[in-house]
């Protein structure tokens, strides 16, 4: 493979789910001189430590980011303790109250720790904009401040709405723009990673490289990921996110709670298959779209947790939902906990059974899980009846109140939990 081509897969692979870029001219520059010097482009993605959980949308550009690593490139992975004590504005309509130092710091280290569930820590650089920005004295500031006009920051379309329907902006909020730009001037990134939401603040980033002698930065910008079945945002505020450290049942169910239309962009925004196996899934399944997004959750969910748990968490949905389990992974323990979740409470009295015992059938009329004991008969010789999670084939089976308590299946839905009292 020559060099020319061996640059156009590194970008073909990198301009993945992007939804713009300033310049693919000037990434191609970029990559090809790193390759000519025979070394790795500085990579920046800087993330406000004003919330502690990563989710999915938060995931898209580290995704990103991690994709720049696996090519051999240096990833700066910048904690933004100090913007977040300023609050971004970024599609703001008011003021946002700013965040204590203790909130920050406590936020940062969350985020220092998840975000190894997607980068190889031993190829980024963690690093926290207050470690220069507490440095800057004020006459550094006003510097920094004369580098940027108020006719370029007032351009800006949040701080525009907000001025024209004559809401507050205050001057702590022009400031954040230019210290998010300015920390690419210290860094001296030659890429920046950002969410469309950003393009504004890592604009400002090219112009102060350029301002301070630097070669400008390359701006990937990546979309915005919608929440679960709304078109917003994802964020934890909204209730809407799906967290990359969820348990495995958690978030293969809430991928499955996302709509139909939503199910391509999280297959490329939020997966690791590329653009054609996208394509091609999505072909096979074109008729089935539950099947496709069990696909998809399946992808997610064994991204961050694994494939085994990935499964096991099919077959807990499948049992919450009453479908016939795919692959019969689980254990019957897990089986039993999958059960309860779903399980109707109903509460037997022991004293009405002095010999300590009940016949299934009756057992099963008397909770109302079927109508008569020749239905129970019926469903036991289908193999449709569970005692703690095993399939029951003998009717004439009794059951021992010696228990607490037991799971009682009866058919796809009717569950309980049977409790001894």
């Amino acid at each position: 493979m020559n060099e020319v081509k061996d640059i156009d897969k590194q970008v073909e692979l990198l301009l993945k789910g992007v939804s713009d870029i300033i310049s693919k001219k000037g990434l191609v520059a970029k990559l090809q001189l790193a390759n000519k010097e025979k070394r790795p482009l500085r990579v920046k993605l800087g993330v406000d430590a004003s919330a502690s959980d990563i989710h999915l949308g938060t995931a898209v550009p580290l995704n990103k980011l991690r994709q720049f690593q696996d090519l051999g490139h240096e990833a700066v992975f910048l904690i933004g303790d100090f913007t977040g004590m300023i609050g971004d504005p970024s599609g703001r309509s008011k003021t946002r109250k700013p965040l204590t130092k203790e909130q920050v710091e406590a936020n940062g280290k969350v985020l220092k720790e998840q975000i190894f569930r997607i980068l190889d820590p031993k190829k980024t650089e963690v690093v926290y904009n207050s470690s220069w920005c507490n440095k800057m004295n004020f006459s550094e500031v006003v510097k920094l401040a004369s580098h940027y006009t108020v006719a370029q920051l007032i351009e800006r379309d949040d701080f525009e709405k907000r001025y024209k329907a004559n809401e507050a902006i205050g001057l702590h909020e022009f400031l954040y723009p230019l210290v998010q730009g300015y920390d690419s001037v210290v860094l001296k990134s030659d890429i920046e990673i950002c969410g469309t939401d950003q393009r504004f603040n890592c604009l400002v980033g090219r112009a102060f490289q350029e301002a301070y002698g630097q070669e400008p930065q390359v701006i990937i910008m990546m979309p915005i990921l919608e929440g679960m079945g709304i078109k917003e945002k994802m964020s934890k505020s909204l209730g809407n996110y799906i967290g990359i450290t969820e348990e495995a049942n958690s978030m293969f169910a809430k991928v499955m709670s996302i709509t139909d239309e939503q199910v391509y962009d999280y297959f490329l925004l939020c997966t690791k298959l590329t653009e054609i196996e996208i394509k091609d899934r999505c072909k096979a399944f074109k008729d089935k779209p539950k099947e496709l997004k069990e696909e998809l959750a399946l992808e997610i969910t064994s991204l961050y947790c694994g494939e085994d748990d990935a499964e096991k968490a099919k077959d807990v949905f499948d049992i919450k939902h009453g479908k016939k389990l795919r692959n019969n992974n689980l254990s019957t323990e897990e089986t039993i906990e999958a059960l309860k979740k779903i399980a109707k409470e109903v509460v037997v009295k022991k004293s009405e059974f002095p010999e300590g015992k009940v016949w299934i059938c009756n057992l099963m009329k008397l909770i109302k899980a079927v109508p008569s004991t020749s239905e129970a008969r019926r469903a036991i010789s289908q193999g449709a009846v569970r005692f703690n999670g095993e399939v029951l084939k003998d009717i004439k089976f009794e059951v021992s109140l010696d228990s607490k308590e037991f799971l009682l299946q009866s058919g796809k839905r009717s569950v309980f939990c049977v409790k001894i009292k």
